[in-house]
């Protein structure tokens, strides 16, 4: 589809509280925002979508073309992901199935949309199926100030990072389990392993990123007081921000990485962002609980 037929559609989508016409109309559909792989900037598209469990699949079929589409690559590169059904808007992590898990549910697509079969015809390629797994868990807290903001994108920061430690120690017994003769782990458990990791990864640096250039400053501004914890807090994030870069590195190949390592890198990056959640919270909250939001 084109660039101006696509935003023909997003446009309609959200005037519409998501409901669109023309060879859409009546169809499973959703805005799909991905971070450019190169660009690094935002690109949205509209997809058709089958529900299977709480899970959403989409599938990369490019109209049958024998390249993946752009969307694709990004989710790879970027596989945090934002997500719009109808008047919903939400994070998701994308996770490509691969191998009989993909076989799985591209069946269970075609019985639903038949012609993603005809588009896997006309090109060699594998056409991809994409599980877009909800990050976030239940209805969202009251948010009245920047102490209860802060709380919030810090419980689901431990809650992934939590996520990725079970998703690591499900591939470590695996591979284990292989090394003992046991049968090699099922195919896209590494990349399972690499989209969560990359994803949470993703999330932290914009979310230190955006308090090194403008929550930090604002607040040093009105708490001068506070210049000491603010000089601490940044000089954690370039550890953290370290430690992340050697995780993200590992995750290139991680099928070809010694367990032990990554388990030890990750272990390394775990104890250093809970003592900085967790200074953070015991310095900053008490100022960020006297900011009222919305402001105004």
């Amino acid at each position: 589809m084109s660039t101006s037929f696509n935003q023909a559609i997003i446009e309609e989508f959200r005037a519409n509280g998501g409901k669109v016409g023309g060879p859409f109309e009546g169809g499973d559909l959703l805005l799909l925002t991905t971070t450019g792989a190169k660009s690094g900037r935002e690109h949205t598209a509209p997809l058709g979508y089958v529900r299977d469990g709480d899970l959403l699949l989409i599938v990369g079929s490019a109209g049958g073309a024998d390249r993946h589409p752009a969307w694709y690559h990004n989710l790879l590169a970027h596989p945090l992901v934002q997500v719009e059904i109808g008047t919903d808007a939400f994070e998701a992590i994308a996770v490509p199935a691969v191998g009989a898990r993909r076989d799985e549910l591209f069946e269970r697509v075609v019985r639903v949309v038949p012609g993603y079969a005809d588009y896997q015809t006309q090109t060699d390629r594998v056409i991809p199926v994409v599980m877009l797994e909800r990050s976030d868990e239940g209805e969202p807290p009251a948010i009245t100030n920047l102490a209860d903001k802060l709380l919030q994108v810090h419980t689901w920061l431990r809650g992934q990072l939590d996520h990725v430690h079970e998703e690591a120690a499900a591939y470590v017994a695996a591979r284990a389990a292989h090394q003992g003769g046991a049968a090699p782990p099922r195919p896209g458990l590494g990349l399972r392993l690499r989209q969560h990791c990359l994803a949470f990864c993703q999330f932290l640096e914009v979310h230190h990123t955006g308090e090194d250039s403008h929550m930090f400053p604002w607040l040093e501004g009105r708490h001068p007081h506070l210049a000491d914890t603010f000089r601490r807090l940044g000089e954690e994030h370039r550890t953290v921000s370290r430690l992340q870069k050697e995780i993200v590195a590992l995750l290139a190949d991680i099928d070809a990485v010694a367990p032990e390592r990554f388990m030890a890198e990750l272990r390394s990056l775990t104890a250093e962002l809970h003592a900085h959640l967790d200074f953070e919270e015991k310095n900053l909250i008490p100022v960020l609980a006297e900011i009222r939001l919305p402001f105004g």
